[in-house]
């Protein structure tokens, strides 16, 4: 196995997530000082925080069709262009509605990203690393947080509050240019996925095969290269097909963990969690709040780091009811304490286990078994699916938090804890829908991962027709 090869060309895949991180996170240092910039309600902040993730949703349909047709490696491609226009333009906009259109942008190169770059790392990795490379893409999406809360709280320190208002807001999008130029370069040095190439490309074969020996070795490129053309020629890329037998229920699942991925409350944290210490413990400093995010944004990517290590040996199915148990019980005590106005210091070690349980599981798993579980032909059109379901969920997580929040009549009643009780509720139905539907992947090839779900539709065909045998006449 030639490890170097692979970390090198899969660390790039990741900087795709790493500039999801980045380009989604930098709100949450900024929107404080925007907000006050552009006289914003709380409806307007919801839509300057939340309008990237519209963008997002755009921008995974958009790169499901062109990942199919073009290649994943153009797809990294587009997302950097985007990546780095958006930047450029949030950075220098004169308006919020010249904000929106740029941030816009900018969130069609996140929806590309999400999908592209799991999807990219899953399809040149062997599977007993599979689980491991793809968490790397979670790692990425972290750092990239991570790095953007340090350049917010540095940007913040070089001046006033008034030039945070009027111009440290802009370098701190601005800051974005960096990294996407990075990805922009480094995408025309990595090779074209092997698995996209035999299904696309009639002459894909040899390159497939020389790809796959510079991963494995020629006796791995051989066994691969017949797994995958075998699979590929029972597939249909029709969308249709997605809905038909046994595949329906792939698709469902893959929309639904997405889905609950977002409206279990993660990127309210990641987004807002400045302002949400600012409006609960009463007093705090903006420097102060945006430290306590960097806390958080360190306990992500710690948790994230120990993911990586335990998701091919423990497992995926064990991991995610872990970590959605653990969501459960640390919303649940954070909504009681913001109830009973219990915000004193330990508050912060609760929100940390909430994020600890997320990275730990529900953050990279997820992505795992959306870059697993779907066929090769039609993974791309599957994720972007899945993936588009996924913005939309955040968007409305996203619009609806600072209107929850900040609505007098709800402070009143439930004293800022509703939120967390409803995201309590969805950590619920994911523990149910892991625990009944599923299956264990770790280890598995793509395509015996493909064939599950065949024989499992064939099994309950033959059940369901013994029961017709048995019926009485």
């Amino acid at each position: 196995m030639n490890r170097l090869y692979l970390y090198s060309v899969c660390a790039v895949g990741a900087l795709g997530g790493l500039l999801f991180g980045y380009d989604t996170a930098v709100i949450s240092g900024a929107i404080g000082y925007m907000s006050k910039h552009f006289t914003m309600t709380p409806a307007m902040e919801g839509w300057a925080s939340s309008c990237v993730l519209l963008g997002a949703a755009f921008g995974a349909g958009i790169a499901g069709w062109l990942s199919d047709r073009l290649g994943r490696k153009s797809g990294l491609l587009f997302a950097s262009v985007c990546f780095l226009v958006s930047a450029a333009g949030t950075s220098g906009a004169p308006t919020l509605a010249f904000f929106v259109i740029f941030r816009i942008l900018g969130g069609i190169g996140v929806g590309a990203a999400s999908i592209i770059s799991p999807m990219y790392i899953a399809e040149v990795t062997p599977p007993r690393m599979r689980g491991k490379m793809v968490t790397l893409n979670q790692f990425a999406i972290i750092s990239g947080m991570l790095i953007i809360y340090f350049v917010n709280y540095l940007i913040s320190n070089q001046g006033t509050e008034e030039w945070n208002q009027t111009m440290g807001w802009r370098w701190m999008f601005g800051s974005g240019v960096f990294p996407a130029l990075l990805l922009f370069c480094a995408s025309f040095f990595i090779p074209e996925s092997p698995r996209w190439l035999i299904a696309n490309r009639a002459a894909g074969a040899a390159k497939a095969r020389k790809i796959l020996a510079k991963v494995g070795g020629d006796a791995y490129a051989s066994d691969e290269l017949r797994e995958i053309a075998g699979s590929v020629k029972q597939e249909s890329s029709r969308i249709a097909s997605l809905l038909s037998r046994p595949f329906r229920i792939v698709f469902l699942l893959g929309i639904a963990l997405a889905v609950l991925q977002q409206v279990t409350g993660i990127n309210v944290f990641m987004y807002y969690a400045p302002e949400i210490f600012k409006s609960i413990v009463k007093g705090t400093q903006t420097d102060v709040a945006l430290l306590q995010t960097i806390i958080i944004g360190a306990c992500n990517m710690l948790f994230t780091i120990i993911s990586f290590s335990l998701v091919d040996r423990l497992g995926r199915k064990p991991l995610m009811l872990i970590g959605s148990a653990g969501m459960f019980l640390s919303l649940t005590a954070m909504g009681l304490a913001t109830y009973f106005n219990r915000t004193e210091g330990w508050l912060l070690a609760i929100i940390l286990g909430y994020i600890a349980s997320f990275s730990l599981a529900v953050g990279p798993v997820t992505w795992v078994l959306l870059s697993e579980i779907f066929p090769t032909r039609m993974r791309g059109v599957a994720m972007a699916f899945a993936t588009i379901c996924m913005w939309v969920a955040n968007y409305a997580v996203s619009q609806t938090f600072p209107m929850l929040d900040k609505s007098g009549p709800l402070i009143a009643l439930f004293h800022h804890a509703l939120p967390f009780w409803v995201y309590a509720f969805f950590c619920i139905v994911l523990f149910a829908l892991v625990a009944a539907y599923i299956p264990e992947t770790k280890g598995k090839s793509l395509e015996a991962i493909e064939g599950y779900w065949i024989h499992r539709r064939e099994g309950h065909d033959v059940q369901r027709e013994g029961h017709r045998v048995t019926e009485p006449s």
